[in-house]
């Protein structure tokens, strides 16, 4: 967690905040290594594709910051299921 401020005539000017999430929900870097979220799904059985509640708690286990949702692709690449937490 980092925060950083620049502060100018006693006002703020700046503020960025890079939260944990930031890394977490990371792409993969530049060797083509998963960033943690993707790592913690890769071969994570799921039993209803329609409800992929396996992957929704995997992610929440990670605590994130950021809105949720799910888009679950077949290995073709075809969209199975979308599912939203609001």
């Amino acid at each position: 967690l980092g925060h950083w401020v620049h502060i100018r005539d006693g006002q703020i000017a700046n503020y960025q905040c890079i939260v944990p999430s930031t890394w977490n929900a990371g792409p993969r870097d530049a060797q083509g290594q998963p960033g943690p979220y993707e790592a913690a799904l890769l071969g994570t059985p799921v039993a209803d594709l329609e409800q992929p509640i396996e992957i929704l708690r995997t992610v929440h286990s990670f605590d994130p910051c950021i809105a949720c949702g799910v888009h679950v692709l077949d290995g073709k690449g075809h969209l199975r299921a979308k599912v939203r937490v609001l």
